[in-house]
């Protein structure tokens, strides 16, 4: 026997209840799939210009915000100041960025941008482009907008955190 299965039916909402509750519809493993096939392809390119992504998300919050104190950049990237020391070592090895003491408060370091670390931040970000375009391929120009505004409608708090964390600070205020 055929069963007709008639939308809006209890029997088709238990059908999209239980997809839904054992994974079939669930956006998470594709999500996590697309995340690691972008991440792998992103390593790759961008070590090819001696960065990583680490590297990258420094370069790209100092060229939107500014020069900032170390420890303002190590709230804003929710890094051990530790850590944050070996990271901007690295970058200023390679001199995409310098510090240089607070003119305000001489035991505090600020943190800038080069010239040379806005020129490797515009390739990387070129780079990062073209695995866009390898790994999204399969969506046209509409659909990539509409998942872009739904990446972000989802990520909007977690983004809109980091940088009220420096405002917040150059205030002297706690944000987030």
């Amino acid at each position: 026997m055929v069963r007709k299965v008639v939308v809006g039916h209890p029997y088709t909402r238990s059908i999209a209840a239980s997809a839904h509750t054992t994974g079939s519809q669930s956006a998470a493993p594709l999500l996590d799939h697309l995340a690691r096939l972008t991440r792998a392809r992103s390593e790759a390119v961008l070590g090819k210009l001696g960065l990583r992504p680490r590297h990258l998300v420094c370069l790209t919050v100092l060229r939107d915000h500014g020069e900032v104190s170390q420890q303002d950049l190590a709230s804003v990237l929710r890094m051990d100041r530790t850590n944050l020391v070996g990271l901007l070592n690295e970058l200023e090895e390679q001199e995409l960025i310098a510090r240089r003491r607070s003119k305000e408060d001489r035991r505090r370091h600020v943190v800038g941008l080069t010239t040379a670390g806005e020129r490797r931040l515009r390739k990387a970000e070129a780079a990062l482009g073209d695995v866009e375009d390898e790994v999204l391929g399969a969506l046209d120009a509409d659909e990539r907008a509409t998942l872009y505004r739904l990446l972000r409608q989802a990520t909007g708090s977690h983004m809109d955190c980091a940088a009220a964390v420096v405002e917040a600070q150059a205030d002297g205020d706690d944000a987030c």
